[in-house]
């Protein structure tokens, strides 16, 4: 049977196991709220504060051209391919030019044809003219008249008077017939006028063709796509229209532009010449400069959000921005340097709207302290202090 002393030992040994576990759990609970998990904690820095909207949408050169052929025929030379550089003026390919060159031979044989036509109507109606004129007819009436009176005084017989009528009719037949052969000659010269200029026309035709068998780039750009081979078909644009052949696309990539779409709620702050930072996928480390230098006066309506055009044009020089390239043009619509800055999340707010942070305290038994703040304007990531905060200081943010 245990002594008295013994259970006084147990009791003893009971009391300090019950002393020791509290203690460990008041520095367990005391040392948990004390550290603060180091991702919530976010330094308060000095920097540029920007209000900034997002465009989404394609790079695209700046001028961009259709190449099409003005004549039918098959692709015999190509001189430049894709992602070249071409001037104004350079021939860029050719067609055979067998069928084109015949024709304008042909061409300038009828004209040779229809201006010796045309020589030979007008010689005619100058002949014409002076058998028109009928000299002959003044004579004829004359010895009429004078056979008249030497009948008249029997001086001549009956028969002689006749063959001087005679004359002086037939003269006037041949004056009314070379009349009338005188408006068939001056048909006759109009017609070959018209021929003339009817074949001159083809032949200027024929001539267009054959230098449309020439393509030529009609501006400085580089070629974006180049759509035949030698031996393609080629379909003229001025048979077939905009389902003419379409041979080559040239754009002017070293200024391109992206076309993006700004929500109702924003565009009233967007203004020309506004500055935006392009990003794309390609190129994830590098911002690239911009200018606003289109906004659509009317909006678009898709599932009940109205939406903007905006253009966003960059020059690019070294010609890294590929046109088709999926980008994000950030247009910034107001800025603020040397402002304080921190992660909006930090920021709290009670009922009245007053906004907190809470500060890294190492003395408070929570490890924070909650302080009062005036902020200004927010971007969605970072938030813009005006009063109650330094650059250097420590945030906690929530979980």
């Amino acid at each position: 049977m245990p002594t008295k002393k013994s259970r006084n030992r147990t009791f003893l040994v009971a009391l300090v196991l019950i002393l020791a576990g509290t203690v460990w759990g008041i520095s367990a609970l005391t040392g948990a709220s004390t550290t603060l998990d180091p991702a919530q904690i976010a330094v308060v820095e000095r920097g540029t504060m920007r209000r900034s909207v997002v465009a989404t949408g394609r790079v695209e050169p700046i001028t961009k051209v259709e190449i099409k052929s003005k004549a039918n025929g098959i692709i015999e030379k190509l001189y430049v391919d894709v992602d070249q550089l071409v001037q104004p003026g350079q021939v860029l390919a050719e067609l055979d030019r067998e069928n084109l060159t015949a024709r304008l031979r042909q061409a300038r044989a009828n004209l040779q044809g229809a201006e010796a036509a045309h020589e030979a109507a007008d010689a005619q109606l100058k002949k014409n003219e002076i058998e028109a004129q009928s000299p002959d007819v003044e004579f004829a009436k004359r010895n009429s008249v004078r056979a008249q009176q030497l009948f008249d005084q029997k001086l001549v017989s009956q028969s002689s008077l006749d063959e001087a009528r005679n004359g002086f009719e037939q003269a006037l037949n041949r004056q009314a017939a070379a009349q009338g052969q005188l408006v068939i000659s001056r048909a006759r010269v109009t017609e070959a006028i018209a021929n003339v200029a009817q074949s001159r026309a083809a032949l200027e035709s024929a001539e267009e063709e054959l230098a449309n068998a020439t393509i030529k780039a009609p501006i400085r750009a580089t070629v974006l796509t180049r759509d035949v081979e030698i031996g393609s078909p080629v379909s003229s644009i001025l048979n077939l229209g905009a389902n003419g052949t379409l041979v080559f696309t040239l754009g002017d990539i070293e200024r391109v532009f992206v076309r993006g779409r700004v929500d109702e709620a924003d565009i009233g702050r967007v203004r020309i010449d506004q500055p935006a930072n392009i990003t794309t996928e390609t190129f994830r480390d590098r911002v690239f400069q911009g200018r606003v230098t289109q906004i659509s006066p009317i909006g678009v309506d898709k599932d009940n959000v109205t939406t903007f055009e905006v253009k966003v044009s960059i020059d690019n020089p070294g010609k890294e921005l590929k046109a088709n390239m999926t980008a994000n043009a950030e247009i910034i619509l107001e800025e603020f340097p040397n402002s304080v800055l921190m992660p909006e999340a930090g920021v709290f707010y009670d009922d009245r709207r007053n906004s907190f942070v809470d500060l890294v305290d190492a003395s408070s038994r929570t490890g924070r302290k909650r302080v009062p703040v005036q902020v200004g304007i927010g971007n969605g990531t970072k938030m813009q202090v005006v009063r109650g905060v330094n650059p250097g200081d420590k945030v906690v943010l929530p979980n």
